[in-house]
């Protein structure tokens, strides 16, 4: 991936490095525009279907691994990409968000389903962040397919997205940004 597409992605997932749970009703992050980084990305490398990437915020060292959409029904006209994205920072661990392509209504509920285990995701704008992060990890870890279900503009939108190489490009950003 270029460094060019690393930023623009970057731009865009911004969203997805929001606290795990929502403060109000009205999440701040739902109408916040992206923030400038004080340093373009840099890839970690490329995990199979994954993508680990890294760079500066503030200072300190934010590092995501993420996935496109394998598929997505129906197919909405204007949407834009879908990514799921596993984020780790020194002020939060294993933020799992799905950038959606489309704004969800207030209050949305998303389901994903990752072999036995059902994950809830609560929405914000046109991301939707789990409940639960490390939940979502494990899950991740065990299987080869995550499938979210999206309240959409006109009904149900099923995104399915690819789960190999999700641990070692987990593993690379937990390297790259380890707990402090």
């Amino acid at each position: 991936m270029q460094p060019k597409h690393l930023l623009i992605l970057a731009a865009a997932t911004w969203p997805s490095l929001a606290p795990a749970q929502p403060k109000t009703a009205a999440h701040p992050a739902a109408n916040a525009p992206a923030r400038p980084s004080s340093a373009m990305p840099k890839s970690i490398g490329k995990f199979d279907d994954w993508q680990a990437v890294t760079h500066q915020e503030a200072g300190q060292p934010l590092c995501y691994a993420f996935v496109r959409a394998a598929s997505s029904q129906p197919a909405l006209r204007g949407r834009g990409e879908v990514v799921l994205t596993v984020t780790q920072r020194p002020g939060g661990r294993d933020a799992v968000a799905i950038s959606a392509g489309f704004p969800y209504a207030a209050n949305a509920e998303v389901q994903m389903s990752v072999e036995q285990a059902q994950l809830a995701f609560y929405t914000a704008g046109r991301s939707a962040f789990a409940r639960d992060g490390r939940a979502a990890v494990a899950a991740f870890e065990k299987a080869r397919q995550a499938v979210a279900k999206s309240p959409g503009p006109s009904g149900t939108v099923t995104d399915s997205f690819s789960l190999r190489g999700f641990s070692a490009a987990y593993a690379a950003i937990n390297k790259a940004c380890p707990a402090k």
